[in-house]
This record gives structure tokens, C-alpha cells and sequence, in this order.
């Protein structure tokens, strides 16, 4: 079988699981004020059929991973990443709740339990970050059309309910770090599949599609967070990359760029280390 007709089978079996939002869930992105956001929301809901009909890759909710050469190179050295991780949770509590950076998260999290560590997203980085975990920096490098990129740290009894992500041209990249050895208590469920994180292995997926996930063992989970620009023919792949060109621009990722950079202040104590 051809990978256009993979594709095309692809879109015709899984699409229509790629709801708009999830129900019971504040779409809240959608409802923000202001000129530009509407111009933005109303390219990407067009966008998105796009994205499905021009996939290079198919639209499958979790990918092989070897579909994806990259992939392996990061699992490759995933030890130099989780020893600058380790360095980076001595300081743990301080670390910030994702809602308090990303405040459109807070309809699924709204607590401290999901804690984040942000090297990069949509056009801003975080020198401090990156300074601090170099090699984890330069490992990144290897993923392309990086989009964002941090550590997501989920406490004991975290969980996060159903939902979708706000976009579908991009893919999700997980690398396992510090996973408790308790498959069956710590997993995430992509559409109808409930996948478990390992240390040192990837999971990609598109998180366009209805996705939730839970820590209900007693200790720490962290893994690798990427999202990459899914890789599209064109002309999907020139009106993603103007959707994911304009979202530096968006209230969403501005007001994220703005807490980040109040939150190094206070942890790294100093007034400039985030730069655009």
C-alpha cells in the first residue's frame, strides 16, 4: 500500500474523531476578544481540513515511532536530558502549575500538580532554561519545525479529564524520564488506545484527538513535551506554517511568554533571560 493511499485511508477512518472541543470543556480560546484572535481561530478551523487532506504521514491517533527518524536520536541520549532534569526537580516545588503559565489549560488543570519547565513555544525561548539544561537544548535541535518544548511534570494522583488539543497541525512528542515502573497506574488514552510512557522511549501522537492521562501511583512522572509542525504536502503545508507563524502574535501565547518571564524572575532571580 502506497503512503498516499495509507493517508487517505488514514482520514477516512479517523478523522471524524477530531471533534472541534471536547463537551464539558470551556472552549476559551475560541470566545477571546479582539480582532486578530478571530481572524487566527477562524484560519485555523480552516486549517485543520487541511491538515487532514494533505498529511504526509496519515492522520493516525499514535504514530509509529519510525515514521519519525528523529525519534531514535533523541532516545539515544535521553540520559543527558534526565540528568538535567534531575538537577532541574531539586528545586521541584518551586516549579510553575502549567494553568499558571498557559492560562487556557485551567478547564482541564487548575492546580499545582501538573508543574511544567518551559525551554521554548511558538517563537519564544527561555535563555535561562536552556542555560541551565544545555544539552537538552541541543537534543532538541534534532526534532523538526520544533514548536514548543518542556518538561511536564505530573505529581502523584494527577489526572488530567478528556480533552483535545486547540490545533491539529501539529504532533505531540513524549519522551519518558522519570516514570514510575506502574503501568497500570500511570498511562494516556489517544482516542480509543492507552499508551504507557517508558524511560529513554518516545510516544508520538496527535493530540487533536480526544486524549487524557493519569498518575495515580505514588511518585513523581516527568516526561520530554514537544510539539513539532506536522509534516503536510502542499498547500496545506504553507497555510500551517502561517497559522503557526501568527500564533506568536495571539493573546494566548503573549500572555504565556509574560507569566513565563514573571515566574524566571523569581526562580532564576534575575530580571532578563527570556528573550523573543
Amino acid at each position: 500500500m502506497t503512503l498516499q493511499a495509507e493517508s487517505d485511508r488514514d482520514r477516512n477512518q479517523n478523522t471524524d474523531a477530531q471533534v472541534a472541543s471536547t463537551p464539558g470543556l470551556d472552549p476559551s480560546m475560541d470566545r477571546r476578544p479582539g480582532l486578530l484572535n478571530r481572524v487566527v481561530m477562524g484560519l485555523v478551523h480552516w486549517a485543520e481540513g487541511l491538515n487532514l487532506r494533505y498529511s504526509k504521514v496519515g492522520n493516525p491517533p499514535v504514530y509509529d515511532n519510525a515514521t519519525f527518524p528523529w525519534v531514535a536520536e533523541v532516545e539515544r541520549e535521553w540520559h543527558l536530558i534526565r540528568r538535567e532534569l534531575d538537577q532541574v526537580l531539586v528545586r521541584k516545588d518551586e516549579l510553575p502549575g502549567f494553568h499558571e503559565i498557559a492560562g487556557d489549560v485551567a478547564s482541564i488543570s487548575a492546580d499545582r500538580n501538573w508543574k511544567t519547565y518551559l525551554f521554548y513555544a511558538y517563537g519564544h525561548r527561555s535563555d535561562a532554561a536552556i542555560r541551565q539544561c544545555p544539552e537538552t537544548w541541543r537534543i532538541l535541535q534534532k526534532i523538526p519545525d520544533l514548536q514548543s518544548a518542556l518538561f511536564s511534570i505530573f505529581e502523584p494522583g494527577k489526572h488530567l479529564p478528556p480533552h483535545r488539543g486547540p490545533y491539529n497541525g501539529v504532533l505531540r512528542f513524549h519522551l519518558g524520564l522519570l516514570v514510575p515502573d506502574e503501568p497500570d497506574k500511570i498511562a494516556i488514552r489517544v482516542r480509543d488506545e492507552v499508551c504507557h510512557w517508558q524511560e529513554g522511549r518516545g510516544l508520538v501522537f496527535d493530540d487533536a484527538y480526544e486524549h487524557e492521562a493519569w498518575n495515580h501511583s505514588d511518585k513523581v512522572r516527568v516526561v520530554l513535551f514537544v510539539d513539532f509542525a506536522k509534516p503536510l504536502r502542499f498547500p496545506g503545508s504553507l497555510v500551517n506554517w502561517l497559522v503557526l507563524n501568527m500564533a506568536f502574535f495571539t493573546p494566548f501565547i503573549r500572555e504565556g511568554y509574560k507569566a513565563q518571564k514573571s515566574w524566571e524572575r523569581l526562580f532564576f532571580g534575575e530580571g532578563q533571560h527570556a528573550r523573543q
